[in-house]
């Protein structure tokens, strides 16, 4: 039964900002839309302070999306911003407002906000999180993140993790676990050869892609270890792509590189990807590794079935839910060693092994499924 039309607010990253949530906005409102509902999303002039942001720009070079309706508007630091904000939020007197929530920080400016908001009686307010409680701990995120729930109405999460988190603050409100979609924004598949030729990579021997920005919890450093392993054990062949900007200071990953002796081994391209880049990064990979110490879900894992490419992740948070072993991919320890191992039985078995139940897998996460949640939620 086709819902009727609605107007929803999304309020996050989008536009000029870059990175995965803007993307994984502008893609929900587009699924919104297709369904012919009425789309705004509310993103933020200032996201964060300067200080606080690691990478070497917030903003995307790439012009704006067509077909999206995009106002720049939210101050994450400025109380008066809030208020204000909150104010053209109520006037919409939208149907649905939908908000993402990803880091404490971020509470006491979206709480106020949506508090100002539902002054209207109409708008409902469901909020998608992608965590509850963040990878890196700061003083005062329990108080903030209770801040935020209060004015919630609906919480959506896509993995287990988030959603038993979510526990700590909130045991009413309706919660449903839905799969992070794919990513089919950033292009269609092309080839390995077509792949490797445009990134001026070796055309053959085994590849894999290590993908995202770089922080302590996703675990390159224990990869790294995996790759001297790798060379102890004679497998020389097997070659790790590093794609993605360091969040944190490149320097200890230099000296681990040098001190281990594995730099012939690895093509470091650890600048900020551009999206339309994103489809020869993948395909011109073997398997995706994903090394995180801890984690709720990933946007690299969705990116990886779109593209079609198996995976290899740790046994943390929702990964292996994601990718049961065996099936789209392996599961390893975060261990170097263990990683090492389920490399090695990776490349013995073969990626084509893999492809009949990675592709099965990928007909789960489906962006008329989150939509068709958040509005029967």
């Amino acid at each position: 039964m086709t819902n009727p039309s609605k107007h929803i607010i999304i309020i996050g990253p989008a536009h000029p900002l870059r990175g995965g949530m803007a993307n994984f906005n502008e893609r929900l409102a587009r699924a919104f839309i297709a369904q012919g509902h009425r789309v705004t999303i509310y993103t933020f002039s200032l996201q964060y302070p300067s200080f606080m942001f690691p990478g070497t720009s917030q903003y995307s070079e790439d012009p704006a999306p067509a077909g999206l309706n995009i106002k720049v508007v939210i101050n994450s630091v400025n109380p008066f911003n809030w208020l204000k904000a909150g104010k053209m939020l109520k006037k919409e007197n939208a149907d649905i407002i939908i908000v993402r929530y990803w880091l404490p920080v971020m509470g006491p400016a979206l709480g106020t906000v949506l508090r100002m908001a539902k002054k209207n009686k109409r708008s409902r307010v469901v909020c998608i999180a992608d965590n509850v409680i963040p990878h890196e701990k700061r003083p005062g995120d329990a108080a903030f993140t209770k801040y935020f729930v209060k004015p919630i109405d609906a919480f959506i999460t896509m993995s287990q993790t988030v959603m038993n988190d979510l526990k700590n603050f909130d045991r009413v409100k309706p919660v449903r676990l839905v799969s992070h979609p794919l990513y089919d924004n950033f292009g269609e598949k092309v080839s390995k050869q077509e792949a490797r030729q445009k990134l001026g990579l070796q055309l053959d021997g085994p590849l894999m892609l290590f993908f995202g920005f770089i922080r302590k919890y996703k675990g390159l450093d224990i990869l790294l270890d995996a790759m001297k392993l790798l060379r102890d054990k004679g497998r020389t062949d097997i070659r790790l792509l590093i794609a993605g900007e360091f969040y944190e200071d490149s320097k200890p990953y230099d000296e681990q590189i040098n001190r281990l002796g594995i730099a012939s081994s690895l093509i470091l391209k650890t600048n900020f990807i551009p999206n339309n880049d994103v489809k020869y990064y993948f395909g011109a990979a073997d398997v995706v590794l994903q090394p995180y110490r801890n984690a709720t879900q990933s946007g690299v894992t969705p990116l990886a079935y779109h593209f079609e490419i198996p995976m290899i992740v740790t046994n943390v948070g929702g990964l292996p839910d994601m990718v049961p072993n065996g099936i789209a991919g392996l599961v390893a320890e975060p261990t170097a060693e263990s990683l090492a191992n389920s490399i090695i039985a990776y490349f013995d078995q073969g990626k084509d092994h893999f492809l009949p139940g990675l592709i099965s897998e990928k007909k789960k996460y489906s962006w008329d499924l989150m939509v068709e949640e958040i509005l029967s939620i």
